[in-house]
């Protein structure tokens, strides 16, 4: 028994022991096992990074570029070159396998890139082909580039440059050949330099001369030529030449000017933001990329526009396209694309000097216009003032939606310039009431014109109300004067005796006196009514012509009733001719049935 429970003690013994090196041997294997993990971790990742998958040489070397799964294994295969560069910096010895296998893969894919693009370029440039389709086809692959660009900068520059050349070229043809047939549907009837605002419309010409046909006054009258600054037309469909010829319908310049503006404005707005997305430009380079594509066509704008610009003499025409200019710069603000900025201010540059050149031709004329040589005179507007009116109301409601103030400045020089005028006319004729029927016709024209057009606030509009409304109060008391001239006299030297305490020098005025009274009493109605028949002669504009009657029959009421209360001063207050006196109030309902009705 004892025996037997020794060796019972010594199996327990040793069971222990074997428990003890079985718990030392599995901590070991614990360690191993995270170590190997650890190792694998490591190295899975780097074996990933560095192996080259059969499907990616197979897909790189096989399959068409425009396939989905190129463009995937594509930036897989970028990937991995990234990875292989890291890698090899740290000198791991595996890279050194898998170089040799990538850059031939990098070539091969380099190459069908190159072809691919190329391709695209070169479609370009079948005659009729709309470039912005393959263009929009190159944005789905602009990865294509980035690769180039990563991997193989001399076949980028390559690529770029290709494009460069090839739409510089598609451009320069397409603009070229679009201005010189849209110069084709111009009006052929045009401004030039003899069609001034103070050329006679009599005006002799040279024996060879041709007859000028068209009316000049058509070259100062806005019309609807304003509507091509106006939202719907502004940015409407450009003009196709060659179904405007077969219509046979004409523009004119400012017309034309936007069509190939706008065309300009769209087509830089798309290629700037293409640029930038295909070729990863922004800022400067992007603007000296879209340069070198579009520079050549710019160029070729500005001389056109320079060849026209210095032999035109229409200045409604370039102060429109001038407001063009302004308008198509705001728009390509708000859509974010400085591209052409420095064109448009260069345009600008060529635009307002012209515009102030023009206008000073035609302050000149006015200044140089002899009255004596423009025939027959009357006492209606005169043509020239309506030309002015027409130009200065045209000028002035463009300039309002964009107001300059070089523009402001030269109307006022014109506007003196013809005001001047007007009253070098008016001194031609004998009698001063003449005089003042020629000057209230003119200004009132001027105004009615405006009004049309400008704004009530504007400058030249408060400038003729004043001189209109100075002219009508002196032609008032001519009108007067006539019929009630006597009285007229009586009442100031009567009131200004009053004034100066005098009074008594009225006492020998009874004859006087008496005979106002029963002057007036006895002609009043006769002289009102050829007064009334007068003015409806001497006015073009019945309107006005009515305002200066009711002026005259108010402003006869006043001295009437001023004559009525120098009768009541005491000197005179005593005359049995008083009571002969009509009262007041009988002769405004009397002189109301005068008002003319309308």
């Amino acid at each position: 028994m004892e025996a037997m429970l020794s060796s019972f003690q010594s199996d327990l013994s040793s069971i222990s022991c074997e428990i003890q090196t079985l718990q030392e041997q599995s901590v070991a294997m614990n360690v191993r096992l995270r170590n190997r993990q650890a190792v694998r971790g490591r190295l899975s990742q780097l074996v990933d990074e560095l192996v080259v998958p059969n499907i990616m040489i197979s897909t790189i070397l096989e399959s068409p570029v425009t396939d989905q799964a190129f463009l995937e294994q594509l930036h897989e295969l970028n990937n991995k070159i990234n990875a292989v560069k890291e890698q090899a910096f740290r000198e791991t010895m595996a890279c050194t396998d898998v170089t040799d296998i990538l850059d031939k893969l990098k070539a091969k894919a380099v190459a069908k890139i190159r072809e691919f693009i190329l391709q695209k370029i070169y479609s370009f440039r079948k005659p009729m082909t709309n470039y912005q389709i393959p263009q929009n086809a190159l944005l789905k692959y602009r990865f294509f580039y980035q690769f180039l660009l990563g991997h193989e900068r001399s076949v980028a520059k390559e690529v770029r440059d290709e494009y460069v050349e090839t739409m510089s070229k598609i451009y320069l043809s397409y603009f070229k050949s679009y201005t010189s047939r849209l110069m084709k549907v111009q009006y052929e009837e045009v401004a030039e330099k003899d069609d001034l605002m103070g050329v006679e419309d009599t005006a002799k010409k040279g024996f060879f001369s041709k007859p000028s046909l068209r009316n000049r006054n058509t070259i100062f009258t806005l019309g609807n030529r304003g509507s091509v600054i106006g939202g719907a037309e502004l940015e409407g469909p450009i003009i196709v030449p060659h179904s405007a010829q077969k219509s046979d319908v004409r523009y004119p310049f400012e017309s034309l000017f936007r069509s190939q503006h706008f065309a300009l404005l769209d087509n830089s707005c798309r290629e700037y933001l293409f640029l930038c997305d295909f070729f990863l430009v922004t800022g400067t380079p992007a603007l000296d990329l879209f340069n070198a594509v579009m520079g050549k066509t710019l160029t070729m704008f500005l001389k056109h526009m320079d060849a026209y610009v210095s032999d035109c003499y229409d200045s409604i025409a370039v102060f429109l396209s001038i407001h063009i200019v302004l308008r198509f710069k705001a728009i390509m603000a708000k859509r974010n694309v400085p591209a052409i900025d420095k064109y448009w201010d260069t345009l600008l540059e060529m635009l307002w000097p012209r515009f102030e050149h023009i206008l000073e031709l035609n302050i000149q004329s006015i200044q140089n216009t002899d009255p004596q040589k423009l025939g027959f005179l009357d006492t209606r507007p005169h043509y020239i003032t309506r030309r002015y009116a027409e130009f200065s109301s045209a000028i002035v409601s463009i300039n309002q939606t964009f107001p300059h103030d070089r523009t402001l400045t030269l109307l006022g020089q014109l506007q003196t310039e013809v005001e001047n005028f007007v009253l070098r006319v008016a001194a031609e004729f004998s009698s001063r009431k003449e005089q003042l029927i020629f000057l209230i016709n003119n200004y009132d024209m001027m105004l009615g014109v405006l009004m049309e057009r400008a704004v009530e606030e504007s400058k030249e509009v408060e400038g003729f109300q004043q001189l209109l409304n100075a002219r009508t109060q002196e032609f008032i008391e001519e009108l007067l004067a006539p019929g009630f001239g006597g009285m007229i006299a009586f009442v100031k030297e009567a009131e200004a005796l009053a004034e100066r305490g005098q009074m008594e020098r009225l006492r020998g005025e009874e004859a006087r006196v008496t005979q106002l009274v029963r002057g007036f009493a006895g002609t009043w109605k006769a002289a009102v009514e050829a007064l009334s028949q007068d003015v409806m002669r001497s006015f073009t504009n019945f309107k006005n012509g009515t305002t200066i009657i009711q002026g005259a029959l108010t402003q006869l009421i006043q001295y009437y009733h001023r004559f009525h209360k120098v009768m009541a001063l005491p000197p005179l207050k005593a005359l049995p001719v008083r009571s002969e006196l009509i009262n007041i109030h009988h002769l405004m309902v009397e002189v109301k049935k005068h008002k003319p009705n309308f």
